[in-house]
């Protein structure tokens, strides 16, 4: 193996920015193969509302990290860091170019910024008595027990509040002192990817789904999986269970998943320009400018 440091491409942007298609292109151009870094990709039966790389999609190009798990054991990002770690590797030691797509900027942080948190398993009983304190109380417990988390987690993300509060309750230590920062010995290039026209491609994307059958596909999730399911919080998912329990018209949810998925995206465009800055992409020709940017790196 070469004494120099291995590349690594990656390539984020929010949500219906058009990762995907752009990375299979690229991956096509490189002769490389694509790694999912997405929180919700990796579990199966979970196709339509998660916008996953259709089956043809996967035969063009090969993408690792997805359909790893099924939907009622879920990994959290320490469990995610060590398998995709070991994935890359493997790509490296055959000598080809890794290529890490994704929007979960935690997930991807984890590996290519060597983030390490603590492996605190779920705690289901106790998560199920934050729940039903609410997400106020249970910010206020936060601000008590560990206020460095509260500076960095949004006051409205109920998930990361109750896992700061987890691990908290279990290791008896805040998680803003448990991380630690361990960067692999790579050389990576980020690129960006955004959209002028993003809102319109969330709607656009949102009533694909409800066309395309994320009320089936949920509706299929909840016989396997119970209606409790956990993950079926997830946005999109969780408006389509609303539709089968006659809660939500398809037209309502088509909206609010709309509403949600744009004020989500806003949150990943922030977390990627403070926490990443990448170097972001020419909307006129993506390809060209991507390929471009890559052959620069790799010369």
């Amino acid at each position: 193996m070469s004494s120099y440091p291995p590349h690594v491409i990656v390539l984020i942007g929010p949500t219906a920015s058009g990762k995907t298609e752009l990375a299979i292109e690229i991956a096509e151009y490189f002769k490389t193969r694509i790694h999912n870094i997405d929180s919700r990709q990796i579990y199966k039966s979970m196709d339509i509302g998660t916008a996953k790389p259709s089956k043809k999609q996967q035969q063009k190009i090969k993408h690792f990290l997805i359909d790893i798990e099924e939907p009622i054991n879920p990994i959290n990002v320490k469990q995610f860091q060590e398998i995709a770690q070991q994935s890359i590797k493997k790509e490296i030691k055959k000598n080809n170019l890794p290529f890490l797509v994704g929007g979960s900027g935690l997930y991807m942080n984890s590996i290519t910024k060597g983030f390490f948190v603590p492996n605190v398993p779920p705690q289901n009983n106790l998560r199920r008595q934050l729940e039903e304190l609410g997400q106020k109380k249970c910010w206020d417990l936060l601000k008590n027990c560990d206020p460095l988390s509260t500076k960095k987690i949004n006051f409205a993300d109920h998930i990361r509040t109750i896992r700061a509060l987890e691990v908290f309750y279990v290791t008896g230590k805040p998680m803003s002192t448990l991380k630690v920062q361990q960067p692999p010995n790579w050389r990576i290039l980020e690129l960006g990817l955004d959209r002028d026209n993003l809102k319109e491609r969330i709607l656009k994307r949102t009533k694909n789904m409800f066309l395309s059958g994320i009320i089936e596909e949920t509706k299929h999730l909840i016989s396997e999986f119970g209606f409790d399911l956990p993950i079926l919080e997830t946005i999109g998912y969780r408006e389509a269970r609303d539709v089968l329990n006659n809660h939500l018209t398809i037209d309502k949810a088509i909206e609010l998943t709309t509403t949600k998925t744009i004020k989500f995206a806003k949150r990943q465009k922030t977390w990627f320009r403070n926490k990443n800055n990448p170097l972001w992409l020419n909307n006129k020709n993506l390809l060209k400018d991507a390929i471009i940017k890559i052959e620069s790196f790799l010369s």
